[in-house]
């Protein structure tokens, strides 16, 4: 299974177009891909390098809960939705250090206003996790993944939980064309930190299995998409848990699928390493509700992967 995302990097490598991006780190992308995982053969994480299942089940429970503040990740010691939040702060009147202009790039060139970047932000998280207040106001990243999820605004002022209301569709009505979730809110995409790149996912029931198909509109294949992997993978799994099914396929459809410029390194790294056996999922079977699950109720077992590859993220 691992092949299929293998393949997807080396077609990028082979025939992606150079692309100029928001972050100006510069991209090289192909538009329209699909991977297709049976989930019956292993849980996908990849082991061409480590990916660190504590933060996928981490980010995953998070959005679980409809939460949008990071304090909830810091606290389980998971740093990837830092930068958007610090972004936001360093943007604002309260920030009186120093310049962090074009942070994000910045970082990435030059080493010693790196190590300022990371002391900062340190300060930051450190403030986010003891002062309220400030967490309050600058933990939260606006209405993200856990809020359209599970709060959605509608126009008589009530909310739809989505992800309950997609279960209660797959044990009322298995065959239904509707278990459909959607992270894109038009109207609410420019006050979120970062506008879902994972935008709509859809279920799909036979024979006693359940398989989910993702439609992402943009992927960072070398650092974002092997979570996005195995995080669907995993919601994918908890649903079939709580729905009394078998877990059928995970099928991942891209949209502008790209290698950051300064991935090259990293991911032909990667592709010169043969794949190993994929691990298995665990799941506290006393746990009834996927909301109930915690960080100890999921485990895999059997991971041994490649060690990991560093690379820089683009904010």
């Amino acid at each position: 299974m691992e092949q299929e995302y293998l393949d997807l990097a080396q077609r990028i490598l082979d025939d992606g177009s150079l692309r100029e991006d928001r972050t100006g780190t510069g991209t090289k992308s192909v538009f329209g891909h699909q991977m297709r995982f049976d989930l019956q053969k292993g849980f996908p994480l990849l082991t061409t390098k480590r990916v660190y299942f504590k933060l996928i089940k981490s980010e995953l429970l998070w959005f679980l809960k409809g939460d949008t503040n990071i304090k909830y990740l810091l606290e389980n010691n998971n740093h990837i939705w830092d930068e958007w939040a610090f972004e936001r702060y360093v943007g604002s009147e309260d920030y009186t250090g120093p310049d962090m202009t074009n942070f994000g790039l910045r970082s990435q060139q030059d080493e010693a206003f790196n190590e300022t970047y990371q002391k900062e932000k340190e300060k930051f998280n450190l403030r986010i996790l003891k002062d309220e207040s400030f967490s309050e106001k600058y933990g939260t990243l606006g209405n993200v993944y856990g809020a359209q999820w599970r709060t959605w605004p509608t126009t008589d002022g009530n909310t739809i939980d989505q992800i309950q209301n997609v279960i209660d569709s797959i044990r009322n009505n298995p065959n239904s064309r509707r278990h459909i979730v959607s992270a894109w809110n038009p109207e609410e995409v420019p006050h979120m930190a970062l506008p879902p790149c994972h935008t709509l996912f859809q279920f799909y029931v036979q024979d006693g299995k359940l398989s989910c198909q993702l439609y992402q509109r943009s992927g960072d294949v070398f650092l974002g998409v092997p979570f996005n992997i195995a995080s669907y993978a995993l919601l994918t799994h908890l649903i079939a848990h709580e729905t009394g099914l078998e877990v059928g396929e995970f099928v991942h459809t891209l949209g502008d699928a790209h290698l950051y410029l300064n991935h090259m390194d990293q991911i032909k790294e990667q592709l010169s390493r043969e794949p190993l056996t994929l691990p298995t999922l665990e799941l506290n079977k006393d746990k009834k509700s996927i909301f109930e699950f915690e960080m100890d109720d999921i485990k895999v077992v059997g991971y041994r992967p490649h060690k990991g590859i560093k690379a820089p993220i683009a904010v």
